[in-house]
């Protein structure tokens, strides 16, 4: 499907990576763009509306889908981020919970929310910003990567799910980008102008799924490896 002349609703479109969805779905051409963010006060970007949506919450979550039921296309962006030392850190548990809320949870309440809505569309789609470290063994992530490799399985069967509705489900899998989450990592950071560039591309081809940057081209052709990278990180 196309981007030009689409509705378009980004989570977490506030800042990041939500807000260069939002930004790039009106440069090529959205019909309209729903930013959904917890706080709206003080949102005013051209062509942009702001609606507010909070992804652990059912009823926010009901009530955004409620006031836009125009959308053709679902950007499931909003997620948290948060390091702990490694798999044996005594907090892991706990920040995999607060991940889980919002990074795979969140996915679920939005994409069910919005199913009904998509299935009255003759074209719909759904974009799930997803992340390298479901592939990959990253110790102070480990708690964001559970979460992260829990929703691509998500987003794997709402692909098939949603298939009968002729609504497309694609994955975005990208490593860092240079976003306030990973202002404190000093590494190489994709634009994230450029990750919703990519994302809408595939979608407009055809495609289910996103390999943003080289990296996450280099972890998904692992899997199958004699070492692969998730158990051999080091290489």
């Amino acid at each position: 499907m196309k981007i030009r002349g689409a509705t378009v609703f980004v989570t977490g479109a506030n800042r990041g990576i939500g807000l260069a969805f939002a930004k790039e779905a009106v440069s090529m051409g959205a019909a309209k763009v729903y930013a959904g963010m917890r706080k709206t006060q003080g949102f005013s970007v051209p062509g942009i509306v702001p609606v507010p949506i909070d992804v652990t919450n059912a009823e926010s979550v009901r009530r955004a889908a409620a006031q836009c039921g125009d959308v053709s296309i679902v950007v499931n962006n909003a997620g948290i981020g948060a390091l702990v030392s490694d798999a044996l850190d005594e907090r892991v548990e706990a920040v995999a919970r607060d991940m889980m809320e919002v990074n795979l949870y969140g996915i679920i309440r939005v994409t069910q929310a919005f199913a009904p809505i998509l299935a009255g569309k003759p074209e719909s789609a759904i974009i799930n910003v997803l992340s390298d470290v479901s592939w990959r063994a990253a110790p102070v992530l480990t708690s964001y990567a559970a979460s992260k490799a829990a929703a691509w399985s998500f987003t794997n069967n709402a692909r098939i799910a949603l298939k009968a509705q002729n609504t497309a489900v694609v994955g975005v899998h990208v490593g860092f980008v240079d976003t306030d989450l990973t202002a404190g990592f000093d590494v190489p950071k994709m634009d994230p102008s450029d990750v919703a560039r990519k994302a809408y591309r595939v979608l407009e081809a055809g495609g289910s799924e996103v390999l943003a940057d080289e990296g996450s081209v280099k972890l998904k052709a692992s899997l199958s490896a004699a070492r692969p990278e998730y158990i051999y990180p080091e290489g």
